[in-house]
């Protein structure tokens, strides 16, 4: 060996000490933090100053509150604050925001895509070192004053790293600050979820398209899905398309807001569950309904249409100034009365931006009784009211129907234009 004089196994301290040195050796070859700038800049989704308009708010409420830094953990403020989506794969992914600085922490295995598809600079860890993610957060952000962080997102051995990292910085949470800004939409992600609305109801009809006896649930939820992707790709060319998805639920299978698709064959008489889901650069949009294949009985229609009035309520209470609170109860009040209530799942709508199935949630702008909310202009909600009746009950299944709303200045628009109801979707 050129580092030890070591010929053979017996000498296992010269072995060691070979070891050792190639260890050094590779120190000093494999790099810690790097970039990566390859290709171009992407044309982004939202425009440059939709980007500058998100970051000033977010300096002002920094500034406000003190804050020197900002490290971004969560998929959602890292797309919202710097368009790019990330792929964990079990990695940390970071955005630093200060007053004067937008750089992400990405993984070596993306290469130069978070640098393409980001809005700002980038620094890349490498994996020849455990925790150089750490690192970077040490070359780019100072460790002293108070640094902002997502207490909502970052696990607990994560946290400990960062706290050793930055040992003289304090440490605060941000989560509920950046989830209000992300609550009240601007014009341009009132654009892209209107667009992502209509493709959802693409997706709807490529359902009902695919629907017949003895038809896989994943049959249909592969037209459905193919039909949005194809239609995401045709109004956002330049878009990473990943990520849209249909969960296509017949009979005992509708028991669940999100079951997965199944291999269950459609049978006549069964109850349907058609949920569409494009995701836009990140952003969610959805649309769900109710549907039957060939007939219903008519209790499951006596179910159905109490739902359908509950829908309807909901999507007159929807106006600036109500509280999320309020509007539950209300509705709370007509599954009350046809005794419903009890099978009801969970609340009555949620908001809509940089969120999707496995990340993000504005909780705070949610339709349940402990959410006191109040809805103002360019905030986005829907209205999907749930009953669930298990199987030993006539009438069982799962009924929802889903609209997405955009609140205005004196109501609310609704920008969903797929049917609901009976008189719509029994399917023969």
């Amino acid at each position: 060996c050129e580092n030890c004089n070591d010929t053979g196994y017996a000498g296992r301290t010269g072995i060691h000490e070979c070891l050792e040195a190639t260890d050094e050796v590779k120190r000093m070859v494999m790099k810690q933090l790097i970039s990566i700038q390859n290709g171009r800049k992407q044309a982004p989704i939202f425009s440059a100053a939709e980007m500058e308009n998100r970051l000033a708010k977010l300096r002002t409420q920094m500034a406000a509150e003190n804050i020197d830094a900002v490290i971004f953990t969560s998929i959602h403020n890292i797309n919202y604050y710097n368009h790019f989506v990330y792929c964990s794969f079990g990695r940390p992914y970071g955005l630093v925001v200060t007053q004067h600085k937008l750089k992400s922490i990405t993984a070596n295995i993306d290469g130069g895509q978070p640098w393409r598809r980001g809005f700002g600079e980038n620094v890349i860890f490498t994996d020849w070192e455990k925790d150089n993610y750490f690192k970077a957060v040490q070359q780019e952000v100072s460790n002293s004053g108070r640094v902002g962080i997502e207490y909502d997102h970052i696990n607990l051995e994560n946290l400990k790293k960062l706290q050793d990292a930055l040992s003289d910085a304090e440490l605060v949470d941000i989560s509920k600050m950046t989830m209000r800004q992300r609550m009240v939409k601007s014009a341009e992600e009132i654009e892209l979820i209107r667009n992502g609305a209509q493709v959802a109801d693409i997706g709807g009809a490529a359902c009902v398209e695919a629907i017949g006896e003895g038809v896989p649930e994943y049959e249909v939820a592969l037209h459905s899905t193919q039909a949005m992707v194809r239609e995401i790709s045709r109004r956002y060319p330049e878009s990473d398309i990943m990520d849209s998805w249909t969960w296509f639920q017949s009979g005992i299978n509708t028991d669940g807001a999100h079951n997965p698709v199944s291999t269950r064959k459609i049978q006549k008489g069964d109850i349907l569950s058609l949920n569409c889901f494009p995701m836009i650069g990140g952003y969610y949009t959805a649309l769900e309904r109710t549907l039957f294949f060939d007939h219903a009985s008519d209790r499951h229609l006596e179910i159905w249409d109490v739902n359908v009035e509950v829908h309807r309520r909901g999507l007159e209470l929807v106006r600036p100034g109500a509280r999320c609170c309020d509007i539950a109860e209300e509705l709370n009040e007509i599954f009350s009365k046809h005794d419903l209530l009890q099978y009801r799942t969970f609340g009555y709508g949620h908001s809509f931006g940089s969120l999707s199935h496995y990340y993000g949630r504005e909780a705070g702008l949610e339709l349940r009784e402990d959410i006191e909310t109040v809805l103002e202009p360019n905030m986005v909600v829907s209205i999907e009211p749930m009953v669930m009746l298990p199987e030993t009950l006539p009438g069982a299944g799962g009924y929802r129907e889903h609209d997405i709303l955009v609140v205005t200045e004196d109501g609310a628009e609704n920008i969903t234009a797929f049917p609901f109801g009976p008189e719509h979707n029994i399917i023969r």
